[in-house]
């Protein structure tokens, strides 16, 4: 999994391209994105779209700050981002959320 980052000037945020690779979205039909950016709120999650290499890949306008994130596979299963910039307790069990830092 990757984070790219990209400020653009003219509007002072970070365009932020958040990819599940093919071989993470193996057997997932769906990959999509909650967080602090969208409250956390499955039912409002950012579908990723499935791209021709089998990876998926959304892309966020994001003011500077720390968000907390992870991906939802198939509508279950809870995953982080493998390269995160950093990994914080999520307070439920010993679960951690992946964290972009822009």
């Amino acid at each position: 999994m990757a984070l790219t980052k990209q400020f653009v000037k003219s509007k002072s945020i970070y365009k932020v391209t958040f990819t599940v690779p093919a071989e993470a979205a193996a057997e997932a039909k769906t990959v999509a994105l909650v967080g602090e950016f969208n409250g956390w709120n499955p039912e409002e999650a950012i579908a990723l779209k499935k791209q021709k290499d089998g990876s998926f890949k959304a892309i966020l306008e994001l003011g500077a700050g720390e968000y907390q994130f992870r991906y939802i596979l198939n509508d279950e299963k809870w995953e982080n981002d493998w390269e995160a910039d950093k990994y914080v307790p999520a307070g439920v069990a010993a679960t951690e959320n992946s964290v972009v830092v822009l």
